[in-house]
């Protein structure tokens, strides 16, 4: 047997153990979450499909409660808050590996979203300036025109899928203009975004494995050569500011893949998601989507009441550095803590009748979507900005917009968006 032979056959046995060790969990986790188990319910359908009565559930509890998974779980938009900004805690363990064991038998490459300062720190402070406020202004247009022509290809069809035909190339185009990439297939990035969004919850299988190495080795294909050609020909877009980062040695070559690969999949997922909850919420509120209707320049309150009723990102995991006490609780150091996020936006110590989507909520922005601290969502002000000329954009242009079939969610727990929207017009486009 050669040395290739052997390798291949001692990946294909561990990968049987992952398997293996995936099916039990799966099998755990159901148990609990049939017995009335509310963490264990938020990883299954049909329970993580609308989490609010269990996020409502978890904070009548308290502020702090305990599993009988074994994770604790912060509940309120106080604590969540508290958690995320205290510096005592990581994304990774004190020892610097990875929280979970799953993501480090996999490697799972998500750059920023995976590293604690002094590295994170580093790599976000050479990708923030693409992603500030005054720069992206200058895309508005350009986000716009984008916007029309996509609803002038569905104008003439009478129905189409919200998130496939809309939601999603929006922001794909967008990013890959913001990043330098050339025009891509939008259903194949699309694909890549829901396999390595989803890696978020962990791997579900050895598919889903599968799936994510061919997804990375694909991306990290494709920016390896975007890189030698922007090394090149620099030219006025992320991508060449970052190759220049790596020549004055403040990255290394794989930090930038990874960082290129994040910042893709993270440009385009989280407002796929938010367009496609904003949009099923002012169809589920006639009276808010008439509102919109009425006010176009409504649409960044409708951002920011999807953001904190029902964001794409749900949850987020943070990692004791050291012994401290939260909420009462001693926690020794490398206690893991689950902060929900959508759990915060409907507080109603924050919050009035949070269950209620209402566009003229005085405190709407006040909400963890983006998370908060040092791990504050880069891309929040691109997310915003696109989502609001989305909303905008339907509203005017759109003005008969309905539903006309069952929205389907995506099978994840921690990215919570939808994988279809039927939609109907009258076939009349109004004119831009």
């Amino acid at each position: 047997m050669s040395a290739s032979q052997a390798r291949t056959g001692q990946s294909r046995f561990a990968e049987l153990g992952l398997g293996a060790r995936l099916i039990a969990q799966g099998a755990l986790t159901w148990f609990f979450a049939k017995r009335g188990e509310p963490v264990a319910r938020l990883l299954h359908a049909p329970w993580r499909d609308d989490p609010y009565p269990i996020y409502r559930e978890l904070r009548d509890r308290g502020p702090l409660v305990r599993s009988k998974l074994g994770a604790l779980v912060a509940t309120t938009h106080q604590l969540c808050d508290e958690v995320l900004r205290d510096r005592r805690f990581g994304v990774r363990t004190s020892d610097g590996s990875y929280g979970d064991p799953t993501a480090a038998a996999v490697e799972l490459q998500l750059s920023l979203l995976e590293l604690d300062p002094p590295d994170h720190s580093r790599l976000r402070k050479l990708a923030a300036p693409a992603f500030r406020p005054r720069r992206l202004e200058t895309y508005r247009e350009r986000i716009e025109l984008i916007a029309d022509e996509l609803l002038d290809r569905v104008a003439e069809r009478g129905e189409f899928d919200l998130v496939r035909d809309f939601a999603g190339p929006l922001p794909i185009r967008v990013i890959c203009e913001l990043l330098g990439l050339p025009p891509l297939d939008a259903e194949r990035l699309a694909h890549h975004g829901r396999v390595l969004a989803g890696a978020l919850d962990g791997v579900r299988s050895t598919r889903h494995l599968r799936q994510m190495r061919e997804s990375f080795a694909e991306l990290d294909a494709m920016f390896e050569r975007l890189i030698e050609q922007r090394r090149a020909d620099p030219g006025e877009d992320v991508v060449s500011d970052l190759v220049a980062a790596l020549d004055e040695d403040k990255l290394t070559g794989a930090e930038l893949v990874q960082l290129c690969d994040l910042l893709l999949v993270a440009g385009f997922e989280t407002t796929v998601n938010l367009i496609g909850n904003g949009t099923l919420a002012l169809l589920r509120n006639p009276d808010q989507w008439a509102r919109l209707r009425a006010e176009p320049d409504l649409a960044p309150a409708v951002v920011e009441e999807t953001l904190r009723w029902d964001p794409p990102v749900q949850m987020t995991m943070r990692i004791a550095h050291e012994p401290l006490e939260l909420a009462g609780r001693r926690l020794a150091a490398d206690t893991p803590v689950l902060a929900l996020l959508a759990a915060a936006g409907r507080d109603p110590a924050v919050h009035p009748d949070p269950d209620r989507f209402d566009l003229d909520r005085p405190d709407r922005a006040d909400h963890l979507a983006f998370s908060s601290g040092v791990h504050y969502c880069l891309g929040a002000p691109l997310a915003r900005l696109e989502a609001e000329v989305a909303f905008r954009a339907l509203a005017t242009r759109l003005p008969h917009l309905r539903r006309a079939g069952a929205a389907t969610r995506r099978p994840t727990s921690i990215i919570h968006g939808l994988a279809a929207l039927p939609v109907a017009t009258n076939r009349t486009l109004s004119p831009t």
